[in-house]
């Protein structure tokens, strides 16, 4: 099921692709080079891309997500593919993905298409959440949902440096460069903000929760945690990211 509410993604949680600009410094995309921005959400980045003068395609396996995309941006191509089976006409001189990959537990099989989509010597360039990412929110969640009866599942794929630059060399990439760093990203709403980004990003951990026990459960996860990410008035979700710059050989 689509969960993503691109408009919301846009108004509050713009920080996303925000972060992401530094990110195509470490791509130094060329003109005439053919980029594919995988995970491209509402397409901000890819526009970026394109406005280097590289020939891109954004894909997202969020219908929701390409719709906006493709209405901002009707210059650029975009479509809707998943990251696991994603089989496009064509390779390309770089890869780009920003804040997608750690949605991806299939991860060898994400590997192994972008590998697949890389011309020989061609660039990856990923940022994902690493190990420790959210984790004051995911540990006040599951306690949360504990107390009310309910499992929590862990869903992301948050892996540490060595995990990750393991799997990108066991299929045939060489690692170029390697940044994983605390990032606290500051959320629009202090009275609301951990509660909004959960509505947001953690849509998944509610399934069969009803409204009025998974409203119960965000407000104690927003009022239990508010005063440990709160840093002068303003409150922070406890990001730890994990970027790669790899080349296919």
């Amino acid at each position: 099921m689509d969960q993503w509410n691109a408009d919301l993604y846009k108004e509050k949680h713009a920080f996303v692709f925000e972060y992401g600009n530094s990110l195509i410094d470490w791509l130094q995309p060329q003109a005439g080079e053919a980029i594919l921005d995988l995970g491209c959400g509402t397409g901000e980045l890819t526009a970026q891309l394109a406005q280097k003068g590289a020939i891109v395609t954004g894909i997202d396996a969020s219908a929701a997500m390409i719709k906006s995309a493709s209405a901002h941006y009707p210059e650029v191509t975009f479509a809707v593919a998943d990251a696991t089976t994603f089989a496009l006409p064509q390779q390309f001189d770089g890869i780009f993905s920003n804040a997608t990959l750690h949605w991806v537990p299939e991860k060898e099989k994400a590997i192994a298409r972008m590998y697949t989509h890389l011309k020989k010597g061609g660039r990856l360039v990923i940022e994902m959440g690493g190990k420790g990412n959210v984790q004051h929110i995911l540990t006040a969640l599951e306690k949360a949902m504990q107390q009310r009866g309910y499992t929590y599942e862990p869903f992301w794929y948050f892996p540490s440096p060595a995990e990750y630059i393991t799997l990108l060399e066991k299929a045939g990439f060489k690692i170029d460069r390697v940044h994983f760093f605390d990032r606290p990203s500051k959320l629009v709403d202090p009275e609301t903000g951990i509660s909004d980004w959960l509505e947001m990003f953690g849509g998944h951990f509610f399934a069969g929760v009803p409204e009025k026990d998974k409203g119960a459960i965000l407000q104690q996860v927003q009022h239990e945690l508010a005063p440990k990410l709160m840093r002068n008035g303003d409150l922070y979700a406890d990001y730890v990211r994990l970027r790669v710059a790899a080349t296919k050989i």
